[in-house]
């Protein structure tokens, strides 16, 4: 009689559901998430907020896996409590509010991703909740646009920036190759005859992004995104992101 190789094995033991913390002051959001999350064998909702300092309490009560945040609340507000939150779990951005300067904050401040609502499915929804925990980041449309609008936009995204953001990018100044990008001009790009996604790509590398981030952003694998990187770093006759990114912003 054949001997079966796996009846000594022990059961698999199914993953623990994913603990969450939802954070928004309309209680019919907060109540719909957690009738979705909550009604699944891998996510579960362990606490509802109505603003940030009760998230943060609920936070540092339950340390989730993962904290869905939104932005506009009564007293502490999402952007307020966003960098006390990150501290204790990773933070999905999950709101009305698409405004290119919040979402841009958000990012800055440590948010893991940013959903906004009307655009993403229940199933991009939890997607998002999942990678999350491993550090993947998911941006919908509108978010991934307002990170890209300085790199579409430069003069016009600095005419615009809060004075205390300003103050903040000049101190940085020296360690971001990004804030350099503004003063480059189109000829100094046009002699290197990237593609439109490959131009769009190294403005995301020459940021600072690295390749999960960028993959996000523009809505494509890793693996898409490190072959448009071999090829832009072909074109450019460069071996590093660094090398790659000074020539691309006409400081080398």
């Amino acid at each position: 009689m054949p001997v079966n190789p796996f009846e000594n094995l022990p059961p698999t033991v199914p993953a623990a559901p994913l603990r969450i913390v939802v954070a928004d002051d309309n209680p019919v959001v907060r109540a719909g998430l957690t009738a979705l999350l909550g009604g699944r064998d891998d996510t579960t909702v362990v606490a509802e907020a109505a603003d940030g300092r009760a998230a943060y309490e609920a936070a540092l009560e339950h340390r989730p896996d993962v904290v869905l945040l939104d932005v506009r609340m009564p007293g502490v507000d999402g952007l307020s409590a966003l960098p006390h939150l990150v501290r204790l779990a990773p933070v999905m951005m999950l709101t009305y509010s698409h405004e290119t300067q919040i979402v841009q904050e958000a990012v800055r401040l440590g948010a893991g991703g940013y959903l906004v609502h009307g655009e993403f499915t229940v199933d991009q929804l939890i997607t998002a909740v999942r990678d999350i925990t491993r550090g993947r980041p998911h941006f919908t449309p509108t978010a991934a646009g307002a990170l890209m609008a300085p790199l579409r936009h430069p003069a016009h995204a600095s005419a615009h920036i809060e004075p205390e953001l300003a103050h903040n990018s000049r101190r940085s100044s020296s360690q971001n190759l990004s804030q350099l990008q503004p003063a480059v001009g189109p000829s100094v790009r046009s002699r290197y005859q990237l593609s439109t996604r490959e131009a769009e790509i190294m403005d995301l590398v020459a940021s600072g992004l690295n390749n999960r981030q960028i993959a996000a952003v523009c809505f494509i694998s890793e693996k898409t995104v490190k072959n448009h990187i071999n090829r832009i770093f072909a074109k450019l006759h460069s071996t590093s992101r660094a090398q790659a990114a000074a020539k691309w912003l006409g400081v080398a």
